[in-house]
């Protein structure tokens, strides 16, 4: 049977993240050398870390069919957990490319245990590898995309601090309850899962004085608000229109990156757009679910960062 390299020359380049994770369990002993730096071998998580990541940018190296890829950033984080004992490996790899990098991350991640299971073996050879697998990953036609056994967030400990969100659907249709609304429950988790609090959901007419009374008043209470539906070329779509007579200010970029970073079929048509309202940050996504995937695959960059600045933070 013919082998074959996938042909990514049609893709187009977006930013790609993904991380990988996976556990190592051992003795109390073992634990205990291994939290106090005291191992035969030296320092073996810091060794660990270099490993995985030495290991994720030669990924190509060992797996014939993996694109060689230029990797922008590779992290790894050990936790130890008294309670299994263990370490817990968590390995991010990020790029701008046509091709993913979960092979780095997974990679990264294996051989990161790997390398603790060579340190330990000395004075525990009861190791036991286990749940290695994908956490999640970004970008590409997919967008994002999280393991269901997952259950902390990705980047969650870094963004829960950001604060709380607003989820609006508009559409006239799902307001009457014609058919169920789906884009605004992804849209919601998508936020939950890059750490943002959601605290309000809203469906609304496509109808421009409605939508801008419910931006107005879920803006007193909320630090971003993420819409869904109505930045088409119908003409009920006025949700671009509602965003720009509330808000104070534009941020054109963030509804640029939307549209460069959509597919050719689609983006150009799409009217996402983009403001401040005091410090609440307000961003109106496509309706479709393809729309909201995609939209939050680029917000995964881009709001956290925004959010941080229109409170107040520092560049």
């Amino acid at each position: 049977m013919a082998i074959n390299m996938a042909d990514v020359s049609a893709k187009k380049t977006t930013d790609r993240r993904a991380a990988a994770v996976g556990t190592l369990l051992m003795g109390r002993r073992a634990f205990a050398l291994l939290k106090s730096g005291r191992l035969p071998k030296g320092d073996a998580i810091s060794l660990a870390q270099a490993a995985g990541i030495m290991a994720a940018k030669r990924t190509p190296d060992l797996l014939p069919l993996c694109h060689p890829i230029s990797l922008d950033s590779v992290d790894v984080e050990i936790t130890l957990d008294a309670k299994l004992p263990g370490a817990r490996v968590r390995c991010t790899a990020a790029i701008a490319a046509k091709t993913g990098v979960e092979m780095e991350a997974l990679t990264g991640a294996s051989v990161a245990l790997l390398c603790l299971y060579d340190l330990l073996k000395p004075v525990d050879p009861n190791l036991e590898i286990v749940a290695v697998r994908l956490e999640y990953k970004s970008g590409g036609k997919k967008g994002f995309w999280t393991h269901q056994k997952t259950q902390t967030p990705p980047k969650a400990a870094k963004l829960r601090r950001l604060g709380t969100a607003a989820v609006m659907t508009v559409s006239d249709r799902a307001f009457k309850k014609i058919y169920k609304d789906t884009s605004g429950p992804a849209l919601a988790s998508g936020l939950e899962r890059m750490g943002f609090s959601v605290k309000k959901r809203i469906i609304s007419p496509d109808d421009q004085t409605a939508i801008e009374a419910h931006i107005r008043r879920a803006a007193r209470g909320v630090d971003v608000i993420v819409l869904t539906g109505g930045t088409g070329l119908a003409p009920r779509d006025v949700t671009p229109e509602a965003v720009m007579a509330v808000c104070d200010r534009i941020i054109p970029g963030i509804g640029e990156t939307l549209r460069s970073s959509g597919g050719p079929a689609t983006a150009a048509l799409s009217r996402s757009v983009a403001g401040q309202l005091g410090k609440c940050v307000i961003v109106a996504l496509p309706g479709s679910g393809g729309g909201v995937r995609d939209g939050l695959c680029v917000l995964e960059d881009l709001l956290p960062h925004a959010v941080f600045i229109a409170k107040g933070g520092g560049h």
